[in-house]
């Protein structure tokens, strides 16, 4: 480590690998409310947050434990379950009026077709107008969860959570796409 009267340690949450204040400092001066995005090991958080003096001010929360009160059977952090919390969040921010957003992933590394990219296609799909380019979003195959139906079938044996909940994953996509209805309304 670096030592000497020049050295400069740098801010406490950047060293705990929590903040890239570069970064951050370009989305806030965009003045645009942000969808910030975090996964967990167990599920997916999406927020609206603007920034505020005093610390960030949450406007809309949501995490893939909520899609439970939909009737929601599958995992809380698979690529369909970010999908959907992106919708959720995506229509609880137009509620409250917010029409656009400006997406943060944090110290996530931006890989095309990833989860993070799922929310955001998510929130895009119920209205929020985030810029994003269409290269990066996932496929729809991938937001059905037809790969985990696929994957089903050649391992049944690692699906017992699924079973457990009531859901068979090669039923995946038709559950999706009946949440999808609840969420929107439709």
């Amino acid at each position: 480590m670096a030592t000497g009267p020049r050295y400069k340690v740098p801010m406490r949450r950047r060293r705990e690998g929590k903040t890239d204040y570069r970064k951050r400092l370009k989305l806030l001066l965009s003045k645009k409310p942000r969808l910030v995005v975090r996964i967990t090991n167990k599920r997916i958080i999406a927020q609206i947050a603007e920034y505020s003096p005093d610390g960030d001010r949450i406007i809309v929360g949501v995490d893939s434990s909520m899609l439970t009160e939909f009737g929601w059977k599958g995992d809380l952090n698979n690529t369909p379950a970010a999908y959907l919390t992106g919708l959720l969040v995506g229509k609880k921010a137009l509620e409250k009026g917010i029409e656009e957003a400006i997406l943060d992933i944090g110290l996530h590394t931006p890989v095309r077709g990833s989860r993070v990219f799922a929310v955001l296609r998510g929130a895009v799909e119920a209205g929020l107008n985030v810029p994003h380019d269409e290269e990066i979003l996932p496929e729809d195959s991938r937001i059905r969860g037809e790969h985990i139906a696929a994957y089903y079938e050649m391992n049944p044996d690692k699906f017992e959570e699924y079973e457990k909940r009531g859901l068979k994953p090669s039923e995946l996509p038709a559950h999706v796409d009946e949440i999808k209805k609840k969420i929107l309304g439709d």
